[in-house]
C-alpha cells in the first residue's frame, strides 16, 4: 500500500486573472506562502508543505462561474497551526472583500475543530481550520 505525506499542490481555474491574482497573492502571502511563478497565465505560491496555483479559464467558459455542486471541487481547506491563525485569516478574508460563509466557530467534525469559510472572487469556497493534536489521526 502506498503511503502519502500530504497534498503537494492544487490548481484552481479562475474566470478573471486580473481580479483573482491580487486576492490570492494577499491571501497566500498572509499564510506565509511565497510566490514561485507569476505570469499572466499562471500564479503559483508554495509554503506549509503545499502549493496553490491559479490559471485562467478558457475564454469560452469563463462566464460559466463556479458552482460547488457540479462535479469537481467542492471546497479547499488550509490547516492552521492555531485558533488565532484562523481568526487572523478570517480578518484577511474580510479585508479582501470575500463573501463570508461562516465566521470562525467550533464544529463537530473533529475534537476541537475550529474553522472559517469564505469565497474567492469566483465563489470557490476556501476553509481554514485548526484541529488540536492529530485530530482523527490521533492514535488511541
Amino acid at each position: 500500500m502506498a503511503d502519502i505525506s500530504g497534498m503537494a499542490h492544487l490548481q484552481l481555474t479562475v474566470s478573471d486573472m486580473a481580479r483573482s491574482r491580487p486576492f490570492y497573492e494577499r491571501l497566500l502571502h498572509s499564510m506565509n506562502m511565497v510566490t514561485l511563478l507569476d505570469d499572466p497565465n499562471y500564479f503559483y505560491c508554495i509554503g506549509g508543505k503545499t502549493g496553490l496555483a491559479i490559471a485562467p479559464a478558457d475564454p469560452d467558459l469563463a462566464g460559466d462561474g463556479f458552482h460547488q455542486r457540479r462535479p469537481g471541487l467542492h471546497h479547499l481547506c488550509f490547516r492552521a497551526r492555531s485558533r488565532e491563525d484562523v481568526d487572523e485569516l478570517y480578518r484577511t478574508a474580510v479585508d479582501l472583500g470575500a463573501v463570508i460563509v461562516r465566521e470562525p466557530q467550533e464544529a463537530e467534525w473533529a475534537p476541537g475543530y475550529y474553522s472559517t469559510l469564505f469565497e474567492d472572487p469566483d465563489g470557490i469556497r476556501i476553509e481554514v481550520n485548526y484541529v488540536p493534536g492529530k485530530g482523527h489521526l490521533q492514535q488511541p
